[in-house]
């Protein structure tokens, strides 16, 4: 099931947000992938083009595949919404088609926790929303193959989430890939308003 999911979600991921990454983060760059899945084809992608990559998923299968599709990358089973590591850990993070499935309610703190393990100036990368202005949440029985839990904001709401975690907004824009519209952020980090200290430890 784990296998036949991530084949057909990597194809909602094109060249365009790819090369996206590659001309913003520099090479050499620690990046943390938040919800990698099979590591296909964006932790991939990362590793491939001289990018020092930890990801993280929730889900074991989905872990031991992307460490056999991507070996010279490192993968945890890990909550995304309970990370645990250090300040200042990464140079950026990317997300895609991950945020979308946690309650939204935890959004806020998400970003935040991103703010404290990303350096000074580092960016992120994600997707967070739909294009419906009101949002949404709720399930489909039948999505990929599998059943799935939706969870978001619209735009605006997120960026505000986004720039009140610390970040700038550097870009931002509605893409409709594989039949779906989704809301794209790149987003830098600003100065240190939130205290530091280790998350998933409090």
């Amino acid at each position: 099931m784990a296998k036949t999911y991530h084949e057909q979600r990597g194809r909602y991921v094109n060249n365009l947000l790819l090369a996206e990454i590659a001309k913003r983060f520099p090479k050499g760059s620690a990046i943390l992938d938040l919800g990698s899945g099979a590591g296909v084809p964006v932790a991939e992608f990362l590793a491939n083009n001289g990018y020092a990559v930890t990801g993280i998923d929730f889900a074991e299968n989905m872990v031991k595949l992307a460490r056999k599709n991507v070996p010279t990358a490192k993968f945890v089973k890990m909550d995304i919404t309970k990370m645990k590591f250090e300040p200042n850990s990464f140079d950026g993070a990317v997300s895609f088609y991950a945020i979308i499935h946690i309650p939204r309610e935890k959004h806020a703190r998400l970003y935040e926790k991103l703010h404290q393990i990303i350096r000074p100036n580092g960016l992120i990368f994600l997707n967070a929303s739909g294009s419906d202005a009101n949002g949404w949440e709720g399930y489909e029985e039948n999505y990929l193959g599998v059943p799935m839990f939706w969870s978001f904001y619209g735009p605006k709401k997120t960026s505000r989430l986004i720039t009140d975690a610390g970040f700038d907004i550097l870009r931002s824009n509605v893409l409709k890939l594989g039949g779906e519209e989704q809301f794209w952020v790149l987003a830098k980090k600003k100065g240190n308003a939130i205290p530091a200290r280790v998350y998933g430890r409090n």
